[in-house]
């Protein structure tokens, strides 16, 4: 059977979407699965046993060049060749929903469970799956009724590592981390500024905790407050690293702390200790929390169909609940 996954972005959906992949392959063996992502996070998906190809495309370039699209359309008909059994969209967007016609007989979330609802009419069976519910639910319970699979979800609590990278790429991290003192990684940054926790906190946090800490940033803002933090603490500056070595450094980690962020999520995938700090996003919704992942709010019931960008309460949210929480995890 040939199957193609299409979730094209952003980088915390794609990681909370690979929990499907080993479900697939070990109860249909015979499987093909392809996975169709925007190239800039196609690194993520890399070294996976369970993926056969990776096809990127660059659908982002649409925003500022709209003549992209004529060589776009042209690299989903050639992989449309691939006669794929089945497509099944796990983004519910237009733009994912139309890429996933193009590419075959599609699959994906009725008009009733996404936010672009005219998405639902460009597939050929849809399935109504609330879109309050947990993504990381909601992508399984898709994919068990797109291919007619009883997947046991509390297999999710003992889950195998969902991220790959090479020795390689292990090595280059090695001299970050530290024999002798418990490696706590930060993520300064995230999607959205309200969804920023602020740099002060983080130095509060940090200055409450032992151990070897290390900030990761991604781009000039978040290397602004990565240089700041390590200014106003013990704390190091991480070189700017590839999403593989992102993902060897966290599998080394004692405990990951940042917004909610792909990179932070990376811990939940790598089962890793970590705790996200949420604002105006669901916590309850986009991630799954359990013995070592924990997750602190701003403790509001929050509408995931009327996100408010302009919510900051996560500014609000009180260190010294992190540093507890922290020692906690550390000390287990």
């Amino acid at each position: 059977m040939k199957i193609a996954i299409v979730k094209l972005s952003a980088l915390g959906d794609i990681v909370h979407a690979m929990a499907i992949l080993k479900y697939i392959k070990e109860m249909i063996p015979e499987s093909r699965i392809d996975w169709i992502v925007e190239e800039n996070f196609a690194s993520v998906l890399e070294h996976n046993p369970y993926i056969d190809t990776i096809l990127p495309v660059n659908l982002k370039t649409l925003k500022t060049n709209k003549l992209n699209i004529f060589p776009e359309i042209k690299r989903l008909r050639k992989y449309a060749q691939n006669n794929y059994d089945i497509v099944i969209d796990l983004q519910g967007l237009i733009k994912s929903a139309i890429v996933s016609k193009i590419l075959g007989s599609n699959v994906g979330f009725d008009k009733n469970s996404i936010r672009e609802t005219a998405a639902s009419s460009f597939y050929k069976r849809s399935f109504f799956i609330p879109y309050a519910e947990n993504v990381i639910m909601r992508n399984i319970e898709l994919v068990s009724l797109a291919l007619d699979l009883k997947i046991d979800i509390e297999r999710l609590t003992k889950k195998d590592p969902l991220l790959f990278f090479t020795e390689e790429d292990r090595k280059k991290t090695l001299s970050l981390i530290e024999q002798d003192q418990k490696t706590i990684i930060h993520i300064l940054g995230s999607s959205w500024e309200s969804k920023i926790y602020p740099k002060e906190k983080f130095v509060e946090i940090i200055n409450a905790l032992e151990g070897n800490h290390l900030l990761v940033w991604g781009n000039d803002s978040e290397h602004d407050a990565a240089k700041y933090v390590s200014e106003h603490t013990k704390a190091r500056v991480v070189p700017r690293l590839s999403l593989n070595e992102l993902k060897a450094l966290i599998s080394s980690s004692d405990l990951v702390i940042g917004a909610d962020s792909g990179p932070t999520h990376f811990a939940w995938a790598l089962n890793r200790p970590s705790i996200t700090i949420f604002g105006p996003t669901p916590s309850e919704r986009n991630t799954l929390t359990g013995s070592i992942n924990k997750v602190v709010d701003c403790g509001k019931v929050i509408n995931p169909l009327k996100l408010d960008k302009q919510d900051f309460c996560i500014r609000n949210i009180d260190a010294q609940k992190i540093v507890s929480m922290a020692k906690e995890l550390l000390d287990t």
